[in-house]
């Protein structure tokens, strides 16, 4: 791919190409890349209701204008909102029956706790706490009962698309959940999906409880997902490898991806960092993602995006898994400017969204917007629109306004006292002047605006394991490498080439608040497709 091969085997790569496809809630965009990871055509659709509405009309046109034979499509990436829309929206949600492997050592808060009444109506019933779990090293808290498991089955038996299993500490040891699993297929029949929870969030039991059982509910969503793009593709004739993306900023197959569908949410920022990454060619910097409605603040760490050390809150419900730490603020082209504000100029944080040239006051609408200050400031130009009857002074007064809701976000996001590099990507980059508060220098890069299908294309694939280990039964090193090559394994099993796949991060966190000499060890790994 570098020149190194020969003329043939060039000219066989040239026509391996990809697609990545990012669907937003404003527009769904689409980038067309070749064997050496060049843009060769972008796209901008606007998504509507039905999204695969969106995903198709993007790949028409990708062929039409890019004039790419079909059958040289080897990969298809897709980075979608769905899952985060299923969540927030309260529809399409499966019905999940809740196993809690934890009594009676877990039994004074319940499971469920602190959902409201319309996801725990989405959701269902069937929320159990049977006996079992284990301690932080291992040691059994209780033993599994296999005939209690089976009658929970019983209870539930025609009223669940789907079960979670959730056990006290089992990321440090998974065999009550597996036994548990198996009990729930003998019971349920073969094809219950299953959800464990040490496969899906951290240690702490209420919060990785909660990502199971929404990981779940969402196994027919993305089911959805998976089938509708396959169906997008077949009626161009595309025959492709389909990966559809993580949060983290790496992809996993399809096959993959129906089971661990809660592993897309929030995919959309960090497909915008890695197309950062890839475009300035930076592995550490900040990126502002601006689109027509929000302003996305990540940060890029040897060329992935931070992952936050915190628990977040999905749709109103506390979890643990892993989630990009992603700042957002409202301020985007859509963004809706009052000159006559209490106190001044006021920005946002609404926005017109995609109604922009249809209310935009550049485009004859009625609103002033902030691709207007834009555009007044003599940032952007946009063909067929006037903004000579715009108020200077108020532009220049929300310009101010705009320029320091950025250089705060910012400030919040640095580690440091010192000015870092900041990558601009996203179509509402026109309203970001040359220079900011607290940027080294601001970098916005070929296709910045389609930095989000870009990164979505990528072709990195990566594996996490997350584990508690003593110190008075393991030597450190050995530790760090049964770490290691457990997020190497999965990092293959998501569809990374086992030969390419290489350690990213390793973190080790001793846990003085435990016995026994405790160690929280953290390991991320990634390869190419």
């Amino acid at each position: 791919m570098n020149g190194t091969m020969n003329n043939g085997a060039s000219a066989g790569l040239e026509k391996a190409y990809r697609i990545g496809i990012d669907v937003g809630g404003t527009n769904t965009d689409a980038a067309l890349l070749d064997s050496s990871l060049r843009c060769v055509h972008k796209v901008k659709v606007h998504t509507t209701a039905d999204v695969n509405e969106g995903i198709v009309e993007a790949v028409r046109r990708l062929l039409q204008e890019s004039g790419v034979d079909a059958a040289d499509i080897r990969y298809a990436m897709l980075g979608t909102t769905h899952c985060t829309n299923a969540i927030v929206e309260r529809k399409h949600l499966g019905r999940v029956g809740l196993i809690r492997i934890g009594a009676p050592a877990t039994t004074a808060v319940p499971p469920l706790a602190g959902w409201d009444a319309t996801l725990r109506t989405a959701i269902g019933p069937h929320s159990y706490m049977a006996s079992g779990g284990y301690e932080y090293d291992g040691r059994k808290i209780a033993e599994l009962d296999a005939a209690e498991i089976a009658g929970l089955c019983r209870r539930m038996a025609g009223e669940v698309d789907a079960v979670a299993l959730c056990g006290v500490f089992a990321p440090v040891n998974r065999e009550q959940e597996k036994l548990a699993g198996d009990i729930v297929r003998e019971v349920l029949g073969p094809d219950m999906p299953v959800t464990f929870s040490s496969e899906i969030g951290s240690i702490g039991l209420l919060e990785r409880e909660n990502a199971s059982v929404l990981n779940a509910a969402l196994l027919q969503v993305i089911a959805g997902v998976v089938r509708g793009f396959e169906a997008a593709l077949n009626g161009f004739g595309i025959d492709a490898q389909l990966y559809i993306c993580q949060n983290d900023g790496t992809l996993m197959k399809s096959e993959y991806a129906l089971r661990y569908p809660i592993l897309t949410i929030a995919c959309g920022p960090t497909n915008s960092i890695r197309g950062a990454a890839h475009l300035s060619g930076l592995s550490d910097a900040l990126v502002v993602d601006i689109g027509g409605t929000t302003t996305d603040i990540g940060v890029l760490v040897q060329g992935f995006p931070r992952q936050s050390s915190a628990a977040v809150e999905l749709g109103g419900i506390r979890t643990n898994f892993r989630m990009p730490d992603i700042l957002s603020i409202g301020l985007g082209g859509g963004t809706i400017v009052r000159p006559d504000g209490p106190g001044g100029v006021t920005v946002g944080p609404d926005s017109v969204g995609y109604e922009l040239t249809k209310r935009g006051r550049i485009f004859g609408g009625d609103t002033l917007t902030a691709t207007d200050v834009a555009v007044k400031l003599g940032r952007a130009v946009w063909p067929g629109t006037d903004s000579a009857a715009l108020d200077e002074s108020a532009c220049r007064e929300a310009d101010a306004v705009m320029q320091q809701l950025l250089e705060e976000a910012i400030d919040r996001m640095k580690t440091s006292a010192g000015d870092v590099d900041v990558i601009l990507v996203g179509g509402g980059s026109i309203l970001v002047p040359e220079k900011l508060a607290g940027a080294a220098r601001i970098i916005k890069p070929d296709h910045y605006d389609a930095a989000n299908a870009i990164g979505a294309a990528l072709g990195e694939v990566s594996g996490e394991s997350e584990r508690i280990y003593s110190l008075d039964d393991w030597k450190y090193d050995d530790v760090i490498h049964d770490a290691k090559q457990n997020a190497m394994n999965e990092a293959a099993a998501a569809g990374a080439d086992p030969e390419t796949v290489q350690i990213v991060s390793v973190e080790d966190i001793p846990l003085a608040y435990l016995p026994g000499n405790a160690l929280l060890v953290k390991v991320k790994a990634a390869g190419r497709l």
